[in-house]
């Protein structure tokens, strides 16, 4: 896929245009599939996929599972004509955003709808595709399953205060509930069936129109996750609290002054107990397996963590005290490719990178990541200027999800005249209204291989349209992009550039 030039748009699904608040798997995904066709595009890239949460503020980032589909991407108007819901069943009034998501209201909105599809569904036979699906998934699926139905039953308390039983998973009482409550763990499943099933008429599309996904795996997990739940002895959880020693972060750097704490516990990846290695790395493999199965090429985020990772004692509430701990290192990804052949894998190489990351990138052929945003804090010798490009083998970026938006980022109090300067006269561009192109321009020129710009770029929209902004705790995840922006007229000025510069599919 990296053997020529191409291009493509980063936006996750939530952003799309859709008619119940929020993007989603139906016809805003199949519509932006042909805008990415029309304007020469070869890739979609997008945000992880998992079902997100109001504790979180909704950040694909904490999921309530990694192997699982988020439940708010399911389109209800494909429902219909599957006959699981009725036009009537999607009309009770409500009015929704073309800017935002509500995530209070579209939640609330699609679960009253995704329950009525189940009692439509409970109705009729189970179809050979629903047990078939059950099957292939199961590994994931009924932990997910009954994680969720005892969230539920216990006021959605974070798993680590239900009953001990519960919490510690004894086997005999994880049994009697699934049996008395089989009707509520087949509903998650039911969900699960339906994500998975759409998502993959999406990906064919995509691939009839030679679109590649590219997905997105956090090297993290959420404490309160079906993950962590089932699978306690893999990471550094304290056995007497059920709560972590130790949790994940980075140390200070351009995004924040006192680092980020974000919370998640750490990983054992070294033990002396043969038995957890293995079952991580187990664990690790069905997670590669099942998002390959799912997209073209995946960038793995804070890839430098399984070089080395910034562990914080859980007690301390910033990220100023950690420590770097070594992670496993090459080993890691040479036991999963001999399993899985290949791994098409974008390393998130931005942070605190160091020589050993970089070799562990390289040797593995993984593609680092160049932000143009961070091109211009230093001098001429800034590794993120295109005239310092080392290789071809890179994904080129004006910005990310965690960026401001290239004109908020520009017009911003944090950036210094000179340097606003100084950005002038490396772009021979003196019209700061055409920041944004010329930073696309930019890219799409570069020797990177993959030039992957946030659709707010290719719009010209300012630091309102932000995705997220990382140390903050509410407001992120909520962009939305009206239907009207993506027409003909940036869709030519899109393909009339990539063209220019040699990226077509």
């Amino acid at each position: 896929m990296l053997e020529k030039r191409t291009s493509g748009i980063l936006l996750h699904l939530t952003s799309l245009p859709g008619n119940h608040g929020i993007g989603d798997l139906g016809p805003g995904a199949y519509r932006f599939i042909d805008f990415l066709a029309a304007s020469g595009q070869s890739c979609w890239q997008f945000l992880p996929t998992g079902p997100t949460s109001t504790a979180f503020d909704n950040s694909p980032y904490m999921c309530r599972s990694v192997f699982a589909g988020n439940p708010l991407l399911i389109n209800l108007d494909m429902l219909v004509n599957d006959r699981y819901l009725s036009v009537k069943d999607l009309k009770d009034g409500s009015i929704f955003s073309e800017y935002e998501v509500e995530y209070d209201k579209v939640t609330m909105f699609k679960k009253a709808a995704l329950n009525k599809a189940f009692s439509n569904f409970i109705k009729t036979d189970h179809t050979s595709d629903f047990d078939l699906f059950c099957k292939n998934h199961k590994n994931w699926l009924d932990d997910y399953a009954l994680f969720m139905s005892y969230r539920k039953l216990f006021d959605c308390k974070p798993w680590y205060q239900w009953p001990d039983y519960a919490a510690r998973r004894n086997l005999e009482a994880l049994n009697q509930f699934s049996a008395q409550h089989a009707d509520k763990l087949l509903y998650y499943k039911f969900v699960q069936f339906i994500f998975f099933s759409q998502w993959q008429k999406m990906y064919e599309y995509a691939r009839a129109k030679n679109i590649y996904l590219i997905g997105d795996i956090p090297i993290y997990v959420a404490l309160d996750s079906a993950d962590v739940w089932s699978n306690q002895e893999l990471f550094k959880i304290d056995p007497q609290t059920l709560k972590p020693s130790q949790v994940a972060g980075v140390p200070p750097d351009y995004f924040s002054e006192t680092g980020q704490r974000w919370g998640n516990p750490v990983y054992k990846w070294k033990t002396d107990n043969g038995k957890i290695n293995n079952k991580l790395y187990d664990w690790w493999l069905a997670r590669f397996r099942l998002i390959f199965s799912l997209m073209d090429l995946v960038k793995i985020d804070h890839f430098r963590g399984f070089e080395a990772f910034w562990e914080i004692p859980a007690r301390e509430k910033t990220a100023t005290k950690g420590r770097w701990v070594k992670g496993p290192g090459k080993s890691f990804f040479t036991c999963i490719k001999a399993k899985l052949k290949v791994l098409p894998i974008i390393a998130e190489d931005l942070g605190v990178i160091t020589p050993p990351v970089e070799k562990i990138r390289d040797q593995l052929g993984f593609p680092g990541m160049r932000v143009l945003q961070f091109a211009f804090e230093s001098d001429e010798k800034n590794p993120y200027l295109p005239h310092n490009f080392e290789q071809r083998n890179t994904i080129v970026y004006t910005g990310t999800h965690d960026n401001n938006t290239t004109l908020g980022w520009f017009m911003g109090d944090k950036l210094s005249e000179s340097t606003r300067d100084r950005i002038r006269r490396y772009l021979n561009s003196y019209d700061d209204s055409r920041i944004s192109w010329e930073f696309i321009r930019l890219a799409m020129s570069s020797i990177a291989a993959l030039a992957i710009i946030p659709l707010q770029d290719i719009l010209g929209f300012g630091e309102d349209c932000q995705m997220n902004r990382p140390g903050t705790q509410s407001g992120n995840w909520r962009w939305r992009c009206a239907p009207r922006f993506m027409n003909e007229e940036v869709e030519r000025r899109l393909l009339d550039m990539t063209v220019f510069y040699n990226r077509l599919p």
